[in-house]
């Protein structure tokens, strides 16, 4: 009887602790958990099994490595989220697979990711032709963003500088420069681009939101 009460005792424990993690993970939907998140998740429900389930080993000794995955997944994180760079070589960066209605098959090569992928996400989106599609990108959770030729309503935009970092593939595919992108914002009164978190560019438009000094997250 005593044996059983440790196991529910212990599953409350670790069930808190696993509560809590997730909860510092953020509001993330399934899909999109980063390959660090899962990586830890499935450890983590790995050793919470035998911090249950094995008496022999001590509650300390079953939460220890929980704790330290915990800290891991938290520091990378964090990290990741000060530095674009950090950030793409953890999880990755969204890969372009249709281009001006061109599929890039290098692209997909580099992914692994073949043509009935492709023709599922769009039949997924209710388009039949790829004919349709202007631009395909695949995201970091591993769905397909599609827009469509047809649609103005709201039309493809690339962000040209993400964390204070210009996005040179970006430039490419709107077929503008470094330089040109630098000028440009000079003339709008940013001289520092670290400073900015966020532009894009539309229709002669740019959308500039600067990096908030207070680098509080609530």
């Amino acid at each position: 009887m005593s044996e059983i009460i440790i196991i529910l005792l212990r599953t409350i424990v670790v069930f808190v602790i696993i509560l809590t993690f997730f909860r510092f993970m953020g509001k993330k939907e399934l899909g999109e958990l980063s390959l660090l998140d899962i990586i830890v998740s499935l450890m983590i429900a790995e050793l919470a099994v035998i911090a249950i389930e094995d008496p022999e080993v001590s509650m300390a000794r079953g939460i220890a490595p929980i704790f330290l995955l915990i800290l891991i997944q938290v520091t990378l994180t964090t990290m990741s989220l000060k530095n674009q760079r950090f950030r793409d070589l953890i999880e990755g960066r969204p890969v372009m697979i249709i281009e001006h209605g061109k599929i890039n098959q290098l692209n997909m090569r580099k992914q692994r990711y073949n043509l009935d992928d492709v023709l599922f996400q769009l039949r997924e989106k209710g388009i039949s032709d790829i004919r349709q599609v202007d631009f395909a990108i695949l995201e970091r959770s591993g769905s397909l963003s599609i827009f469509r030729k047809e649609d103005d309503s709201s039309p493809f935009t690339l962000p040209l500088i993400q964390d204070g970092v210009i996005q040179d593939d970006h430039l490419e595919v709107i077929k503008k420069t470094k330089e040109w992108l630098l000028s440009e914002l000079a003339k709008q009164g940013y001289e520092h681009i670290k400073d900015i978190f966020y532009c894009s560019y539309m229709k002669g438009q740019f959308f500039i939101e600067e990096k908030d000094k207070t680098n509080t997250v609530e």
